[in-house]
């Protein structure tokens, strides 16, 4: 008896042990279906990174903007919107002559983006390897003749701003602004000498205002955000000197996926409802 008991336990112990790694061997089973069902999240994941690589990217953080001084009124509240929309992130803005601000970028200023008044400004930074991708026209402005209220010179046309005793600023002909002045002047067969040439076209609008000059070539929209002190005047050769605003992220932009979700930004819907109310035409 004591022998076959032996046995029979020997032959429960064999027979559990087997039970035993094959309750294993269906746990293991088990856990490797667990972990491929668990690798579905980590299936997701790609997917949210494709979502950014789509161009949807992340938005946070500082992003320095470098644009011209004619987008000022519109890019300050572009940029109040684009954080409300973001939060966490802060927009800070650098306007100033196209022209300048081009060179400052080439020279290794810090910024995230560029947006210039002219096709030919933004060259200067592509050119240079400045720019991340290619840049995007955004908007389109045009010239007017910014005088004083009232239009004390009774100035009607390009003409008139070679009248006795008229006094004209202009921007510089390095600056958007003044080229597209030049290619205006030259189309009505102008030719002027202006008492000061401005380095941005908010300069050449404030001598207006000052009453320092009776007439400045500025664009549309400086005027109608100034509507209140200054009065315009269109004439046809503007349509001669169309400027196109190209805006582009920067390549050595700090905040690279905040430059391009601001740039993104710019070019949707509500952006364009923006620029459009300010007078920018549609590109």
């Amino acid at each position: 008896m004591s022998i076959r008991t032996t046995t029979t336990r020997r032959r429960l112990a064999v027979a559990a042990a087997a039970a035993l790694a094959l309750s294993l061997g269906v746990t293991a089973c088990g856990s490797d279906g667990g972990t491929s069902s668990g690798s579905s999240p980590s299936t997701g994941a790609p997917g949210a990174a494709g979502t950014a690589a789509s161009g949807v990217p992340k938005a946070g953080g500082s992003i320095t903007v470098f644009a011209a001084a004619s987008l000022k009124e519109t890019f300050t509240e572009l940029g109040k919107k684009f954080e409300a929309a973001n939060p966490g992130a802060k927009v800070t803005f650098n306007f100033g002559g196209s022209s300048s601000l081009a060179t400052s970028i080439n020279s290794g200023a810090p910024a995230d983006v560029f947006a210039a008044a002219s096709p030919a400004t933004m060259k200067t930074v592509t050119d240079a390897g400045g720019a991340s991708g290619r840049p995007a026209t955004f908007v389109k402005n045009t010239l007017t003749i910014a005088v004083p209220k009232g239009n004390p010179k009774h100035i009607a046309g390009l003409k008139d701003l070679t009248g006795s005793g008229v006094k004209v600023a202009l921007c510089a002909k390095e600056v958007p602004c003044g080229a597209a002045a030049l290619t205006a002047l030259k189309a009505a067969g102008v030719d002027l000498t202006p008492v000061t040439l401005e380095q941005d076209v908010k300069g050449a609008l404030t001598k207006v205002e000052l009453g320092e000059v009776d007439a400045s070539l500025v664009y549309r929209t400086d005027v109608q955000a100034d509507a209140a002190k200054i009065d315009g005047v269109d004439f046809p050769e503007a349509g001669k000197a169309v400027n196109d605003y190209p805006i582009a992220a920067l390549a050595k932009a700090p905040n690279k996926d905040g430059a391009a979700a601001f740039v993104a930004y710019v070019q949707s819907p509500e952006a364009k409802q923006v620029l459009t109310a300010a007078g920018f035409q549609a590109p």
